[in-house]
């Protein structure tokens, strides 16, 4: 993201303290999505150009169905200026992303289990990643799935997502969510991937670290890869440490190679 939308995202998130409804975050994403669908209604809400009274006019206008807390983060978001219309309405989606996880601590934890049962299920996957699939259907799918087996917070989350993948893949788009819905309760969250699995002691040692260099908690989705052969690959947010015996072997190829 360009430096002018986290600009934009920051000014945006303000609103968010302001005491929403429940269903603010659920709001936000219907208007992400029905924005993504609209490429006029995206250009126009966010052009730079535009005024920001002329653009809050447009949500006053098309979006009064909505709360009064969702509308005001709206039309905080269109009163930024984003580097570009795409970031505008993605900065819309983590916007609504973060309204949910306000309201459902447990809404990190919740995303990364059900991206664990989709990464196991490769027809799943298939299903849910076809672009000639009917969104509908998709939808009705992870409802029929996951009802009662994780929160409607989650569901909605997911079903958004589901709905409305602009080009993403499934599983990067819940882990994004995951990220942001921890930020937003205050932590952070690491993929570390690993050539075999931690031990008790290695995963609560491992925590204690990140967590004392991040000086905020920490915690960790541990995946397994054999082919990192040892060592260990931890991601947080952008951040890579790549201390895996592949990558220092994939350094020394590139040496011999020049």
């Amino acid at each position: 993201m360009g430096s002018a939308s986290r600009e934009a995202l920051a000014q945006a998130r303000s609103a968010l303290n302001a005491g929403l409804d429940t269903n603010a975050g659920g709001e936000l994403l219907q208007a992400a999505r029905q924005i993504a669908e609209s490429p006029a209604l995206a250009a126009a809400l966010g052009d730079a150009s535009a005024s920001a009274q002329a653009k809050t006019q447009v949500v006053e206008r098309l979006f009064s169905g909505l709360s009064a807390g969702a509308r005001s983060v709206l039309a905080a978001a269109v009163q930024g200026r984003w580097s570009n219309v795409d970031e505008f309405v993605s900065g819309v989606e983590e916007l609504g992303i973060r309204a949910v996880g306000a309201a459902d601590a447990t809404l990190s934890d919740e995303l990364l289990a059900v991206v664990d049962v989709i990464d196991r299920h490769h027809e799943l996957q298939l299903s849910l990643g076809s672009k000639l699939a009917d969104p509908a259907g998709k939808v009705a799918l992870v409802r029929s799935l996951f009802s009662g087996k994780t929160s409607e917070a989650s569901l909605s989350v997911l079903a958004h997502l589901v709905a409305s993948p602009r080009g993403r893949r499934l599983d990067a788009s819940l882990r994004r969510a995951a990220r942001i819905a921890a930020d937003e309760s205050g932590s952070e969250l690491a993929t570390v991937t690993v050539a075999t699995p931690l031990t008790a002691e290695q995963h609560a040692r491992l925590g204690r670290a990140l967590s004392a260099s991040a000086g905020r908690p920490v915690r960790i989705t541990t995946v397994v890869d054999p082919e990192l052969v040892g060592g260990i690959r931890v991601q947080i947010a952008d951040d890579v440490i790549d201390g895996s015996v592949r990558a220092r072997l994939d350094d020394l190829r590139q040496q011999l190679a020049a």
